[in-house]
This record gives structure tokens, sequence and C-alpha cells, in this order.
């Protein structure tokens, strides 16, 4: 595997976690900027946000590509929720949506302390049913992903909603720009990307906090950073390896925040997500097209 230019090993144990011998699959290219990738064990399909296009795109392993939804008002993350409705943050609608079984739309989240929130930007379902979404100003930059407007919140949070009365709480609020985060697989933790802005010389990292009483966030503290790009959105693998796009690919560390390797792709990665029936297969959104890999591993993340 030393001389596969797909990989890029930086520790032995990177090697335990790729097939030497798969391939970087492209499932769809003509997007614009893919995000929010959402795998769908129940129906078998994979779902993304296609956010300059407004629309979101469904995928089957019989390689069909269609429409999911469009207009999307221009959804950037999603994921399930543990009834398996889907979770979206809107670029264009400045809120959190849930879509319902029936296909209705609930709007779970759209202000804070009287203002509109920023774009929400990515999204993740604890097990007891919370909600916690990250809130930075991309969407709201231009006219190209969402609508251009001045941010009401005088910070860029990140949010809780509570499951049974659907309060809305600031757990964070010293982000330059938050983007994606997950939990650790015994949610325990929670991992937070900032990402900075073009605007400001800020370091380019994922930071981690202790999940106190499944509702607060405590003891901040550095994980990781890049070599190429900035971290945007990640995922856990069954043995806590995150998992997360980069400049160049797909990076992966250990849980004691090493470099373990790379998966090189051709465009700028956005996000990723496990899925497949073994949730051995790394779906990867890039610039303008959607990837696939298997991996020796699997996901963590529900579902």
């Amino acid at each position: 595997m030393a001389d596969n230019p797909l990989y890029e090993i930086r520790d032995e144990r990177f090697a335990a976690l790729v097939v030497g011998t798969a391939a970087l699959d492209e499932l769809y290219s003509g997007c614009r900027w893919t995000e929010g990738p959402v795998w769908f064990s129940d129906l078998n399909c994979l779902l993304w946000s296609d956010i300059p296009n407004e629309r979101m795109m469904r995928w089957t392993p019989d390689g069909t590509v269609s429409v999911f939804r469009s207009p999307s008002n221009y959804v950037n993350g999603n994921t399930r929720d543990r009834q398996g409705r889907l979770v979206s943050c809107e670029h264009g609608g400045r809120r959190v949506t849930r879509t319902e079984l029936d296909g209705s739309i609930t709007v779970l989240a759209e202000s804070y302390h009287g203002k509109r929130l920023n774009p929400p930007n990515d999204v993740v379902v604890h097990s007891d049913g919370g909600i916690w979404f990250t809130d930075p100003t991309y969407g709201i930059l231009s006219d190209y992903e969402g609508h251009k407007a001045e941010p009401e919140q005088p910070t860029r949070n990140v949010y809780r909603i509570d499951p049974a009365s659907g309060a809305i709480d600031a757990v964070v609020e010293d982000f330059i720009q938050p983007n994606g985060l997950a939990f650790s697989p015994d949610e325990t933790k929670l991992y937070i990307a900032d990402s900075g802005s073009g605007k400001h010389e800020v370091p380019c990292h994922v930071r981690v906090f202790d999940v106190v009483d499944g509702r607060k966030l405590a003891n901040s503290r550095y994980f990781c950073s890049l070599d190429a790009g900035h971290p945007d959105g990640f995922r856990f693998d069954v043995s806590g390896n995150l998992w997360t796009s980069a400049g160049d690919g797909v990076h992966c560390f250990s849980p004691d925040g090493t470099l373990l390797g790379k998966i090189k792709v051709p465009q700028t990665v956005s996000n990723l997500t496990f899925g497949g029936p073994k949730k051995n297969r790394l779906f990867i959104t890039a610039t303008r097209s959607v990837y696939s890999i298997y991996t020796k591993t699997n996901g963590a993340q529900y579902p």
C-alpha cells in the first residue's frame, strides 16, 4: 500500500483502517458545492445537498441519481433523528427543520433571543433526542449559497434544542465560525470544527468538549488541526477515530489527536458519512462530485 497514491499513511494504524485494493468511486458529478451527506439504511439511499443549485439529491446503489427536493431553501447539513426523520440546516430560511414521515416540514429553530439565526450549518442528534447545531455566517456572506444579509446574532454560536420543550440554548459562544460537529461514539464528548473565515487570521482546528448531563459543554480543549485546508464536516468510526474533510481529501485522526493518514480526493472535500449495509462505506461530498470508498472500519454515528 506504500506505493498507492490514493492513501498517505502517517501512522501504521491507518493501514488497518483502509482497504489497499479499494477504489475511490465517483458516484455523481455536476453539482456546484456538495454538502450534508446522510445515509438512510431503511431506504438504502444516500441524500446530500447541492447548495448553490438549491436542491437535495438522492443516490441508490444501482447507480440511480435523482432530485430529492427542489427548491431546498439552500439546505446545507443533514442528519436523522432517532425516529428516522430528516433534520436539516437551511441557509435560505436561516433555520433548522425536520421533515416528518408524511413529508411535511416542521421548523425547529429560527431565532435566538428574538433575533434571527445566522444560517445554521451542520447538525447532530444526541440519543436523548437533543438536537445540536452550529450557526456560522457562511450562508449570508453572499447570494451564492443563500441570501446575502447582515448577521443579527452578535456571536457565532453552537446551540442545543431541547427535545421536550423545544427551548434553544447557546452551549458555546466563543467560536469564530463553528462548522462541523459530531459526538464521540459514547456521546461523552462533542467535537466541533472552527473553520474561521477568509476575513480572519485564525487557526483552523477542531476542539473537543465534555458533555455534561447531556445538556451542557465543559472543559474546552484543542484536539487537532489540518495541514491542508480547513475542517468542515466529520464523523467517527466505532473505534473513536475521527474522519474529517480537508483541502486535499479525508484526514483520519486517532482518539489521541494523531494524524493517522489521508485518503486523497481530487476535489476539496466538504463533508462525509459512513453508510451502506455494514456502515463500512465512506461517502464523501466534494466540490462538484460525490465519491465513496470502502474501509475496514465501520461508522459509529446514527443511523
